[in-house]
């Protein structure tokens, strides 16, 4: 038997907002992403947008890896920015101990 949020205490929902605000703050945005793949991407700066610094790095002095490796990025672009969301998202609900269904 689960517990729904209308069921949780006034405290235990401000606690649950309180994380999902500070989620909203630090997730990325997928159509962002591909802005900068699309300006940027070959100076690596999508991935410094997700967060990938060493990647950015390499495709910073390889110029994308002469262009291969920001090609192959647009189709793992959304694949990413899922990932980083989902690991950004486990780590804040973790600190404030709120634990999900559906293991996240």
């Amino acid at each position: 038997m689960s517990l729904g949020p209308a069921a949780l205490p006034k405290w235990e929902k401000i606690r649950v907002q309180r994380a999902e605000a500070e989620y909203d703050s630090v997730k990325k945005d997928k159509r962002i992403a591909y802005g900068l793949w699309c300006v940027v991407g070959i100076l690596g700066g999508h991935r410094f947008y997700l967060g990938d610094t060493a990647r950015s790095i390499a495709m910073l002095f390889t110029l994308g890896g002469l262009g291969i490796w920001t090609l192959l990025d647009v189709f793992f672009i959304a694949r990413r920015v899922r990932t980083v969301n989902h690991s950004r998202r486990a780590a804040i609900m973790s600190r404030y101990n709120i634990l999900e269904e559906g293991g996240i």
